[in-house]
């Protein structure tokens, strides 16, 4: 049965790409995992990608990422299951939702992830190129 959260269909080689960038984001230490750091990365417009489990049990854990994405402009995916996401980012049990803030070594990888994904979703990637912004500067602490 699917899911009302799960708002298209990806499929498995896109899947599979994406948990080869989670797993190269993991080693440089540049991905929120769960709900709770997901929907925070999300918020604070950290995220680069987030990916969402399709077998999450109640789904109302995960119901509101897909609109806060889409509301923030950040691309966003899913993938089979919760086990495969936990085990890429470097858990030993399943995770419900995994948001890439930073993803190192696996930079081209994302980018080739974010152009196939255009072509199954292709509002989702669209809204996130065009509000896509240069990072903010720092501001200078005076001493």
């Amino acid at each position: 049965m699917a899911k009302s959260y799960v708002k298209f269909s990806t499929p498995a080689d896109l899947q599979a790409k994406a948990l080869e960038v989670v797993e190269a984001a993991t080693n440089e230490g540049g991905i929120r995992k769960g709900i709770n750091e997901t929907t925070k990365a999300i918020e604070r417009g950290e995220a680069k990608l987030v990916i969402v489990a399709e077998d999450v049990d109640p789904e109302e854990i995960v119901l509101h990422i897909p609109g806060l994405c889409e509301e923030k402009g950040i691309p966003f995916m899913f993938v089979a299951e919760k086990k495969a996401l936990g085990k890429a980012a470097g858990l030993g049990v399943g995770t419900s939702a995994v948001a890439i803030a930073k993803a190192g070594a696996g930079e081209g990888a994302l980018r080739l992830v974010l152009e196939k994904l255009s072509g199954v979703a292709p509002a989702v990637v669209a809204k996130h190129a065009a509000e896509e912004k240069p990072a903010a500067k720092k501001k200078e602490k005076k001493g």
